[in-house]
């Protein structure tokens, strides 16, 4: 602590007018060593989803979007999709279509602050951190069923009634064209008898 407070970090001072004489307290000191490797790592599993030939060093608004959404910097109240696509264009290169690790760092530092309201910027910053660092891209490939709404409460097969209550087996499970129609048993000697099975219950 001693060292960070008295001397320069990060640059050679020349002049007795410092602008970094203020030392950066701990927390900034942690920030940017074991947790920004973290972090990092993250990023580039998110820039190279999706596309195989891509070096990991820059990502696209699309893969930005999705590490937001997954490591919940995007809640949808504080930060939307909106405010996500506004600060990836704002810190992005003038033409270019990826952002590299350096200005997504920034883009965090623009976000954390409507993230976090009434934190200061650093423990803002920290807490976003904290969402993003050992996270990788989930849903490879699987689709997982949605729960909002009432979609969960129109997709339980076990409160349908009628014809609709017989597509479905106990489980839930689907059964096919049998759910829909009458299959025919053809199994008799009398094709397509439809009392097959019947006799000796009725006699």
């Amino acid at each position: 602590l001693a060292l960070l407070e008295t001397r320069c970090v990060g640059h050679e001072c020349v002049s007795s007018s410092c602008r970094w004489s203020s030392a950066p307290s701990l927390l900034t000191y942690f920030l940017h060593s074991n947790k920004m490797s973290e972090v990092e790592n993250t990023f580039r599993k998110f820039a190279i989803y999706g596309d195989t030939s891509a070096s990991g060093n820059d990502m696209t608004g699309k893969n930005f979007s999705k590490m937001c959404k997954e490591c919940g910097v995007m809640d949808g109240k504080a930060v939307t999709s909106t405010d996500i696509d506004i600060v990836f264009n704002k810190v992005k290169t003038k033409g270019a279509r990826t952002i590299t690790f350096a200005e997504f760092q920034q883009a965090m530092k623009e976000l954390c602050s409507k993230r976090f309201k009434g934190k200061s910027p650093e423990e803002a910053l920290q807490a976003v951190y904290g969402l993003i660092e050992g996270k990788e891209p989930g849903s490879m490939g699987a689709t997982k069923a949605t729960k909002v709404g009432g979609v969960e409460r129109l997709t339980d097969t076990s409160k349908y009634t009628g014809s609709h209550k017989e597509r479905f087996d106990e489980s839930g499970k689907g059964k096919g064209l049998a759910g829909r129609q009458d299959l025919m048993d053809n199994s008799g000697y009398v094709g397509a008898y439809k009392g097959a099975g019947t006799y000796d219950q009725t006699h």
